[in-house]
């Protein structure tokens, strides 16, 4: 199954970076390393932050279309507006965990 789940949900966090395709938001294996360089964790997460960002700008837009009478696709703005609240919520999901490890190294005694 390509497509972004709740049983698949977990590799979101495991492996990679969310992407969207024609018709549904399908998991991408990350950034590719080239010859020893890799991305650091703050360009990842901007990268995610950014893309999240993007799904809720497409579904602010195709919301007022409809509201414009501009398309008349309820099916199509109601998808756009559900993969972006799947993936603001699974934003947030990743913050929480970002913050309780936080919370937790800073806990440690050195």
């Amino acid at each position: 199954m390509d497509g972004f789940t709740i049983s698949n949900s977990n590799r979101f966090l495991e492996m990679g970076n969310l992407k969207e395709t024609n018709s549904s938001v399908t998991l991408d294996s990350g950034p590719s390393l080239e010859e020893g360089q890799g991305t650091s964790f703050a360009e990842t997460l901007k990268k995610s932050i950014a893309e999240v960002n993007q799904l809720q700008k497409k579904s602010d837009v195709a919301m007022q279309n409809l509201a414009t009478g501009r398309t008349d696709n309820v099916a199509e703005v109601m998808i756009a507006s559900e993969k972006a609240d799947i993936a603001l919520r699974v934003m947030v999901q990743v913050r929480n965990k970002i913050i309780d490890a936080y919370n937790e190294v800073m806990k440690m005694q050195v």
